[in-house]
């Protein structure tokens, strides 16, 4: 990966637009990056870091886009970096946006954009740029998937961090294992522990629960069995524990197995007895039986005899009611006339008595005729219903043309009313159309004037800011010259003292034997003796570095100057020779005129508006009036012609209705007074039929009874018997013969007379003989129920455990497997002696390939004195694997790397972090990183460990790559001479490249 340019806007200090020429810089090899504190000299960094993964480095990651924003920036600049380079032999061009909270362009407020990225590639066949994406999403998956790398080791191997590699150096094993699984991704490993760690646990529990499946069958089982099972004390998951469970169960099955056919034997014998006992009580019951039957019977022939009198006179109430039985014909049908022609009578009377008195002694006859009279005169009536209804209609829809005459009164009145202010009314509301376009016209006016206006403003501001500005850094570049003076003075005077004692700092160096300097002589007679007051080589040198810095510090002044100077002149020529003041009156005065034109031309719509609703309600109400004006010549018309139908229709209702209210209450006059008529003659007809078969009934039922033997028919039925009483009086005759035969049939059977001259039977004795037997013998099956249950649900349970053994031993086969695995990757296994990790056992092989890149470098720097290695010892009671020692070749002794000194320290981390960068460029894909950048640390180290630094990093260049030293150290600056200088100043920072080109 090479970098080629970087243009940053409006990003951290950055208030501006700024580029970086990487291609310029390092052709060098090696270039610095320096500049005052707090000038964004890290910044450079975190805007790479941004372009490619859209974040900046982690310890300065906030989340927020809007943080990325530089504060000196424009309202209306948009934060953006656009970095383009090389990877994997594509040159591509990224460029970022994070989110934006702009102005609204209309209106007040802001409003908030949304990040953008966009990733072009460059066709060298074209010579063109295309696109290629702009999605978050597909871009970064693209640019990690070319460099290999995620953020976080693209800024450990990249932006090499000397801080962290200090700490690294004397972190302690987890501290550098926490670093080591970010750059290497050995969280698969770590994953792998997790899983195994999860698959033991797992199966622990399943063997567990099957152990205690086990358990639970063997204490079921023991329930069954009683004292003849013994259960181990063993727990769930400790060896043996079904082995013992299985014996156990073979005992108790075999002694269940014993007990059953005990109980067998037992029940055999119970039921043999219990069968002798059941048969002597059979025999017991039935001489009982015949006992009691012989004594019922003579108990029953006796009350025979008690009851033969009321038999006979059943006997002949039952002779008589079958005689009385040829007369009910005759008296049911003498009933039944007889309450027809009360019926008939009671009909008649009612009826009459709804009549008129003029009717009430009238016959059959004379009723029928009266109600045809009446129907008839009902059927002339149809035509004058027919007229009633039409006059009623008539008179509705006369009174409905008054009302709608009423209600077109009151539209041609309201309709009259309005349009006569229609003129007014459009003459006002044009009046305000045409002021509210007036304002808009005014306020498109003052808004062309508002912009210049505060441009001036904006300049004249500026013009004084920058005319004090100015002064100020006139101030000081006048007092720099005076310094820069100062010290060229001092320092030419140092200079002429130390060359005129340079004779006496010459003779220091001269030993006996050697040859002179100057003349080459061995002997040295009378060698030069060193003043008071001798100026040596280093007092010159600090005098000529103060002189040079004194001048660079005039130097940058001048140029501040310049820059003021050119800034102000530019502000003066925007502004003109008006004062602020007057300025920010005139646009204040112009921005509240511009403020209510706009207000008053925000009324236009609303007042065309209303013009459009107004002329729409004069077209309603016009058409509201003309509609009325046709209704009402419409109902002159109609109103004539319904006077002369009702006229006419009262006249024919009149003659109809007669002396009722109407011709409905004449009509139901008539039909009330045809119901009563025809009712009254019908029920009349009818009490006269009823008479005559009432009479002719009584001949019949005198006739019936004298024949069947009766006096008189009342007597005839007396004598009759309903069908309850006749079923009740033969009931009781059947009984009583049925009696009879029974107590015979006894009494003649020769068993029970037999019986009856026997000893009475012992039924209670036999009884309980038997309760006892069959107790036994229910005690006995249920001893033999219970051993047979007990054996099956042995049998069982023992077959349930021996399959649960069978199942759960490729289980506990697993589970002694994954454990072994388990402990052995997480470091407690006996067989993992050094007590590593799986992830640990990784890091260390990459600490051991780290450690061996980086000693190439160490060396060098160090000049063949000191060693990086890698260590497997324990320490205190931690984990091995992931140790870091340091072999000096001068004391030939291995120590602790925290024991070096800050300078070694430095250069120990700086070869650390290239060794490092080595190995995980390799463990990307062997992508190729062709600019570093080195962050501070140079400090600490003298001129000669300084040099041999500088001569590995410049050895870099014969990888072809560029090395980027961001460094406060001055001496860097006359050592390397393509440098990019951050300035910072009030506006903002910005950078200057220098020594290139």
């Amino acid at each position: 990966m090479r970098l080629h340019r970087l243009d940053i806007t409006a990003f951290g200090p950055f208030g501006g637009s700024q580029s970086v020429d990487f291609d310029e810089l390092s052709a060098a090899g090696l270039f610095l990056l320096h500049g005052p504190t707090g000038a964004g000299k890290t910044s450079v960094l975190d805007a790479v870091c941004y372009a490619l993964y859209g974040s900046v480095p982690g310890a300065r990651q906030t989340g927020q886009g809007l943080s990325l924003r530089s504060d000196h920036a424009d309202a209306a600049t948009r934060t953006e970096v656009r970095l383009e380079l090389t990877v994997a032999g594509r040159r591509l061009e990224i460029t970022r946006q994070p989110p934006w909270e702009r102005p609204k362009k209309r209106g007040s407020g802001t409003t908030l954009d949304k990040a953008q990225s966009w990733l072009r590639e460059y066709d060298a066949t074209a010579g063109a740029w295309k696109d290629l994406s702009r999605s978050h999403q597909e871009i970064g998956e693209e640019i990690t998937q070319l460099l290999g790398m995620s953020r976080e080791q693209f800024c450990q191997v990249v932006l090499l961090p000397q801080g962290d590699f200090a700490r690294f150096l004397r972190a302690d094993a987890e501290a550098r294992g926490r670093l080591l699984g970010r750059l290497f991704d050995t969280r698969r490993f770590a994953e792998v522990e997790k899983r195994l760690a999860e698959r033991r646990r797992a199966t622990e529990a399943q063997v567990r629960e099957g152990d205690a499946a086990l358990l639970a069958d063997a204490h079921r089982m023991q329930q069954e069995a009683g004292d003849a099972m013994e259960l181990p004390e063993l727990a769930p998951g400790e060896p043996g524990l079904a082995d013992a469970v299985l014996a156990a169960a073979a005992v108790a099955r075999s002694t269940a197995r014993e007990r059953l056919t005990l109980a067998h034997l037992r029940l055999t014998a119970t039921e043999s007895a219990h069968a002798a006992v059941d048969r002597a009580l059979a025999d017991v019951r039935e001489l009982a039986r015949l006992q009691s039957r012989f004594a019922q019977a003579r108990e029953r022939a006796a009350l025979l005899q008690e009851r033969a009198g009321a038999h006979q006179e059943a006997q002949a109430r039952m002779e008589r009611g079958r005689k009385a039985e040829t007369v009910a014909p005759a008296l049911e049908l003498r009933e039944a006339a007889d309450a027809e022609h009360r019926a008939a009578a009671t009909a008649e009377a009612r009826a009459r008595a709804a009549l008129p008195e003029t009717l009430a002694d009238a016959g059959p006859a004379g009723l029928a005729t009266a109600a045809r009279r009446a129907a008839e005169e009902l059927g002339g009536l149809e035509s004058a219903r027919r007229a009633e209804q039409r006059l009623a209609d008539v008179v509705a829809e006369r009174a409905g043309l008054d009302r709608q005459e009423r209600t077109d009164e009151d539209v041609l009145r309201e309709a009259g009313n309005w349009l006569a202010g229609w003129d007014a009314t459009r003459a006002g509301l044009q009046t305000r159309v045409e002021s509210a376009q007036e304002a808009a016209t005014r306020a498109e006016q003052l808004a062309v004037q508002r912009e210049p206006a505060r441009r001036r403003l904006g300049a004249a501001r500026m013009r004084d800011q920058l005319a004090s500005d100015t002064d100020a850094a006139r101030e000081r570049t006048l007092a720099s010259e005076q310094r820069a003076l100062d010290a060229r003075a001092h320092w030419l005077d140092l200079k002429e003292q130390r060359l005129t004692g340079i004779a006496a700092e010459l003779a220091a160096g001269l030993t006996d034997g050697e040859p002179c300097a100057v003349c080459g002589a061995t002997e040295h007679p009378a060698p030069a003796r060193r003043i008071a007051g001798h100026v040596d080589r280093e007092a010159e040198e600090r005098a000529l570095a103060a002189h040079q810095q004194a001048d660079e510090r005039r130097s940058e002044d001048e140029r501040r100057l310049g820059v003021a100077r050119e800034a102000l002149a530019a502000a003066t020529a925007e502004a003109g020779d008006t004062s602020t003041a007057e300025l920010a009156a005139e646009a204040d005065a112009l921005e509240q005129e511009y403020t209510r034109a706009r207000r008053d031309a925000s009324a236009l719509h609303a007042a065309h508006e209303e013009l459009r609703r107004a002329e729409q309600e004069r077209e309603r109400r016009l058409a509201d009036r003309q509609q009325a004006e046709v209704r009402a010549a419409a109902r002159l018309a109609r109103r004539d012609t319904l006077d002369r139908e009702r006229a006419t229709l009262e006249q024919e209702l009149a003659k109809a209705r007669g002396t009722a209210g109407s011709v409905a209450a004449r009509t139901a006059q008539l039909e009330r007074q045809v119901a009563l008529l025809t009712d009254a003659a019908d029920t009349a007809r009818a009490a006269e039929d009823t008479a005559q078969r009432l009479k002719d009934a009584d001949a019949r039922l005198a006739d019936a009874a004298y024949r069947a033997g009766f006096e008189t028919p009342h007597a005839a039925a007396a004598a009759l018997l309903d069908a309850a009483a006749h079923h009740e009086l033969q009931r009781r005759l059947d009984a009583w013969h049925s009696e009879e035969s029974a107590v015979r049939a006894v009494l003649a059977e020769s068993d029970t007379a037999a019986a009856a001259q026997l000893p009475p039977a012992d039924l209670a004795t036999a009884e309980r003989d038997a309760s006892s037997a069959a107790q036994r013998l229910r005690d006995a099956a249920s001893a033999r129920d219970w051993a047979a249950r007990c054996c099956a649900e042995l049998d069982r349970l023992s077959a349930r455990a021996a399959d649960g053994v069978r199942r759960l031993a490729p289980l506990r086969e697993e589970y002694d497997r994954v454990a072994r695995l388990a402990a052995l990757t997480a470091g407690t296994s006996a067989d993992n002696e050094r007590k590593m990790r799986l992830e640990s056992y990784v890091l260390a092989a990459r600490l051991e390939q780290v450690a061996a890149a980086a000693t190439v470098r160490l060396r060098q720097m160090s000049s063949g004195r000191y060693t990086l290695v890698h260590s497997d010892d324990r320490t205190g009671r931690g984990r091995s694997g992931l140790g870091l020692h340091v072999v000096d070749a001068w004391t030939g002794r291995e120590r602790d790397t925290a024991t070096l000194s800050g300078g070694e320290t430095f250069f120990a981390s700086l070869a650390l972090a290239l060794g490092l960068a080595d190995v995980v460029t390799d463990e990307a894909g062997g992508v190729r990183l062709d600019t570093l950048f080195i962050d501070e640390g140079f400090g600490s180290l003298d001129d000669q460990t300084l040099d041999e630094v500088l001569d590995v990093l410049d050895s870099l260049r014969e990888r072809d790559r560029s090395v980027g030293i961001v460094s406060h150290v001055a001496d860097l600056r006359r050592r390397i001479h393509a440098q990019l200088e951050v300035v910072k100043g009030r506006s903002g920072s910005a950078v200057r490249q220098r020594g290139v080109g």
